[in-house]
């Protein structure tokens, strides 16, 4: 049973790369589609509801787009630069979620909404890049 086990485990190892690859992957689009369903800049919305200076709409817009899309290349670039491009992209990640529950969902803190809605996950998305980076 054991070496069963041991052979069960080291198929897995083969595809370790590949899980971390989707989990970027899934992070990245995610953060990608919400900073493009805000344009055109400035996203109206943002400054109506939020009363957020057409900048600042401005910039959740593009930071949100640029995110994901260094978040993915990151992964393709092998050496100390993609590392920190990873953990800066989680780094705003995560200044990003808590600016969204501080501000939109403040009424979400420790309910049921915060743990089922998919902001806790890409919150979580966030510090596993910015304490991980690059590394699998």
């Amino acid at each position: 049973m054991s070496h069963l086990i041991t052979k069960f485990n080291n198929f897995f190892l083969n595809f370790e790369a590949i899980g971390s690859l989707l989990f970027r992957l899934g992070i990245g689009i995610a953060f990608i589609i919400y900073g493009y369903g805000k344009f055109p800049l400035p996203p109206e919305g943002l400054i109506e509801y939020f009363d957020l200076s057409p900048f600042l709409a401005s910039l959740v817009a593009i930071s949100e787009i640029s995110t994901g899309i260094i978040l993915i290349i990151a992964n393709f670039i092998k050496n100390p630069i993609g590392h920190t491009l990873t953990r800066l992209a989680g780094l705003n990640i995560v200044i990003l979620m808590i600016c969204i529950f501080a501000v939109a969902h403040r009424d979400w803190f420790i309910t049921k909404q915060l743990f089922t809605s998919v902001q806790i996950f890409l919150l979580i998305g966030g510090f596993y890049f910015l304490i991980k980076g690059n590394k699998i």
